[in-house]
C-alpha cells in the first residue's frame, strides 16, 4: 500500500480525535494530532497484532508514554477494529471506559495505563526485557512526547534498555517542539535529543514524523538492528492537519468549539 493509503487512514484517526475531544469538552488535541501518522503506521502495518485476539502471546505491544494523547490511541484502535468508533465518542464522560488517559483494565488493546510522564518508557523496558527472557518474539514500541524527556526517569529507563541490549524495543519521540507552557527550548531545553540517546547507548534515527515512507523505513531499520534499542526522533508539528492548530501551544489541552470542530473535520476531508 502506498503513502496515500496511510495518509487517508491517518486523516480518519485525526477526525475521530477531533470529534471525541469536542464531544468531551476537554482533552489534548495538539499532541494527539502530531502523533497520528506514527500511531497509524504502527497499528495498520508495523505491529503484529490481532483485534480478534488482543492478548495473543506473541503480539507486539505499544505503550503510549505520553498518556494525555490517549485519543489518538483510542482512535487508531477503533479504526483497526478493536471496537466501534462510536464508542470512543463517550470520551471523558462519567462511566465511560474511554477516560482522559488510557486504562488497560477497560479498553481492549491498551497495554498499560499511562499518564504519569516517564513511566511508559520505563514499563516498556521491563516488557522488552521480559520478552527477551521468555524468548518471546514480540516487540515493544513506546511513544514519548519531547517535553516528557524533561523527566529524569526517562533517562534511567534509557540507560537500563541499553545495558540489557534490548534490540526488541523502539522508543519514538514525538518531536513537535512544544509543550503545555510553550516551546521546549524556553521551558527546559532537551536538545540535542539524538546525541543524548546515542550517548546512552541507543541506535538513533531522525525522521520526518509525517512521512510514511520515512516512518516505515525507520521501523525496518530498527527491526534489523541488533544489540541496542532504537530511538526514532520523529520531527512533527503539533496539531498536524488542522491549520489553526498547527504549531500552536494553545491547543495542547483545549477542546474545539462546534464551529472549530466542524472546520477541523472538513479541513481533514471529513463531513460534519
Amino acid at each position: 500500500m502506498d503513502q496515500k493509503h496511510y495518509e487517508e487512514l491517518a486523516a480518519k484517526v485525526r477526525i475521530d480525535v477531533i470529534r471525541a475531544i469536542h464531544s468531551a469538552g476537554s482533552g489534548h488535541p495538539g499532541g494527539s494530532l502530531s502523533a497520528a501518522d506514527i500511531v497509524t503506521a504502527l497499528y495498520f502495518k508495523e505491529m503484529n497484532i490481532d483485534p480478534a485476539d488482543p492478548a495473543k502471546a506473541d503480539r507486539d505491544k505499544f505503550i503510549l508514554s505520553k498518556g494525555h494523547a490517549g485519543p489518538v490511541q483510542y482512535a487508531a484502535l477503533a479504526e483497526r477494529g478493536y471496537y466501534p468508533v462510536s464508542e470512543m465518542m463517550t470520551l471523558r464522560k462519567l462511566g465511560s471506559k474511554f477516560q482522559g488517559h488510557p486504562n488497560m483494565h477497560k479498553v481492549p488493546g491498551i497495554e498499560m495505563s499511562t499518564g504519569s510522564l516517564g513511566q511508559g518508557i520505563s514499563v516498556s523496558v521491563g516488557m522488552a526485557l521480559a520478552n527477551k527472557m521468555d524468548e518471546n518474539p514480540g516487540r515493544v514500541y513506546t511513544l514519548l512526547g519531547d517535553g516528557e524527556l524533561q523527566e529524569g526517569i526517562v533517562w534511567e529507563a534509557a540507560m537500563s534498555a541499553a545495558h540489557y541490549g534490548l534490540d526488541n524495543l523502539v522508543a519514538i519521540v514525538d518531536w513537535n517542539g512544544l509543550q503545555i507552557d510553550g516551546k521546549n527550548d524556553d521551558v527546559m531545553t532537551v536538545k540535542p535529543v539524538d546525541e543524548k540517546f546515542a550517548a546512552f547507548g541507543w541506535n538513533v534515527l531522525v525522521i520526518d514524523g509525517h512521512n510514511f515512507d520515512e516512518i516505515f523505513a525507520a521501523f525496518d531499520k530498527a527491526r534489523t538492528y541488533k544489540g541496542k534499542p532504537t530511538a526514532i526522533i520523529a520531527r512533527t508539528h503539533k496539531g498536524r492537519g488542522v491549520s489553526f492548530m498547527e504549531d500552536n501551544p494553545g491547543w495542547h489541552g483545549k477542546a474545539p468549539s462546534e464551529e472549530e470542530a466542524r472546520m477541523a473535520v472538513e479541513e481533514l476531508g471529513g463531513e460534519w
